[in-house]
């Protein structure tokens, strides 16, 4: 039995946990705010807020719900656009979205105002910064009509009203300034309502049983399939949740999300870059969604967090259905186009990385035909240690240039013992160019991707140690 909260009301179905969410709300509940776009998670069209209860306080994300599977709403506060209606009058995001004519056709609508209202709903909205403002929070919307730059005023405005909001009685505060209805103040008593207990799926490796996670790959290509099918649900397996740092590793749980990893402190004071890095991964939607473990899976050559953790030199640890567990370099785990090192009776459970020292240097790189909510067409991520400016340890990889994921392995060796200087990026990028093979796509020729490539490489020594190369 599924069971969570849907704006003001208690569901609880025994529907297929593999229905996608975006269906339910539409299909069974007659909830037509939420509009069906793209199916992809690209257009923003069906966003929803998902409130997690942690105790002290609910925690609310936007996602997109044509590719999030219904049983991973059980225990969550779904919030639709009905949702944050007032019974009489415009709320203030939509009278924002009004006041600056930022809507016309009005389709999208929907979805800018939930994005914006889930904005407003986390704790630190009343002072935006660098990556989190209002017109960050609408990356995964599309609007057709306006040029954006009318939404961009709305969001604007929010954020100015935002700024006389309350630390300490933040629901109280969007309740009286018309933000968001009289309900969200009775929601804990609701989740008290809820019956206790996770959502449990069968662990089962037959075909007939699909592994899920978020959705964001797997829905995009079956929903239709899913739908019907029976899922394991791994969200709701604990084991694959958490960051942990213990004795000089870092480990992350498969389920942890790219979110997780941008708002962690201890990983932000590790990597200073760090949100500048995410911003370029996905739109916020699909950030609050995509998983470690679905990237790895999802076996793309131009997987960003794979790129991003190849460069840090990262281990596997996977988990077989009777608990046994092995660990891989992470280097070996794509062996070819979509052939990854994963039995069907394993999944992956964490992945964990050395934790930088001072000598340590990282940095993260992507080209791709739009700045942001784009697939790259190369990336690239590079650790460095340096000693008295000699390389003590490299681990470059490249993402585009080859069937699966590429670490280095010549280069990375070539580097070691090596004085940092345009020399030795020069002779670098002449073994860089011999270690991959490119094709040519809708993402670029095989000679475009070459030359990004070489770009790239360079790019993180003028990023990390300029006054060496410059």
């Amino acid at each position: 039995m599924i069971q969570f909260i849907l704006n003001n009301q208690i569901i609880r179905t025994s529907a297929n946990s593999g229905i996608p969410l975006l269906d339910f709300i539409r299909d069974h509940e007659q909830l037509k705010g939420t509009k069906t776009g793209c199916r992809e998670g690209d257009c923003g069209a069906c966003t929803v807020l998902v409130g997690t209860n942690n105790g002290s306080s609910i925690d609310y994300q936007s996602i997109t719900s044509c590719i999030s599977p219904l049983g991973n709403a059980h225990g969550k506060h779904i919030v639709t656009i009905e949702g944050i209606n007032l019974p009489k009058s415009l709320n203030t995001v939509q009278k924002a979205m009004a006041d600056n004519y930022a809507t016309q056709c009005g389709f999208c609508t929907p979805g800018f105002v939930v994005s914006m209202t889930g904005f407003a709903l986390k704790p630190d909205s009343a002072a935006p910064k660098p990556f989190h403002t209002c017109n960050d929070a609408i990356s995964g919307n599309i609007c057709r009509c306006t040029g954006y730059k009318s939404i961009e005023k709305a969001g604007t405005a929010i954020e100015k009203k935002l700024s006389h909001k309350s630390e300490n009685h933040q629901i109280a505060w969007l309740i009286k300034e018309g933000f968001i209805p009289k309900y969200f103040d009775n929601i804990p008593a609701k989740f008290l309502q809820l019956e206790n207990g996770i959502l449990t799926t069968e662990k089962s490796s037959t075909s007939t049983i699909s592994k899920v996670a978020n959705g964001t790959d797997v829905y995009v290509r079956n929903a239709d399939k899913l739908r019907d099918q029976e899922v394991r649900l791994l969200v709701h397996e604990s084991d694959l949740t958490g960051i942990l740092f213990k004795d000089g590793i870092c480990t992350l749980g498969a389920n942890t999300t790219a979110t997780d990893i941008q708002e962690s402190k201890e990983l932000q004071a590790l990597f200073p870059r760090l949100k500048h890095f995410l911003k370029l991964v996905s739109s916020e939607p699909i950030r609050n969604m995509g998983t470690l473990g679905g990237n790895f899976v999802n076996a793309s050559p131009i997987g960003d967090m794979s790129i991003f953790f190849l460069a840090l030199n990262s281990t596997l640890t996977i988990q077989k259905e009777d608990g046994t567990e092995r660990k891989i370099p992470f280097q070996s785990f794509h062996q070819n186009y979509k052939v990854y090192d994963l039995e069907e009776d394993e999944i992956l459970k964490s992945i964990s990385f050395k934790v930088p020292k001072d000598k340590d240097y990282f940095n993260f790189e992507k080209v791709c035909k739009r700045t942001h909510l784009d697939i790259a067409s190369v990336n690239s991520a590079g650790r460095i240690s340096v000693n008295e400016n000699k390389i003590t340890e490299a681990h470059f990889s490249l993402g585009g240039v080859a069937a699966t994921p590429k670490y280095l392995f010549n280069t990375n060796e070539f580097l070691i013992g090596k004085e940092i200087n345009q020399k030795t990026i020069e002779e670098a990028i002449v073994i860089l160019q011999s270690e991959i093979s490119p094709i040519s796509d809708v993402r670029g020729s095989s000679q475009y991707k070459r030359l990004l490539a070489q770009q790239l490489f360079l790019a993180h020594f003028v990023e990390l140690f300029p006054s060496s190369i410059i």
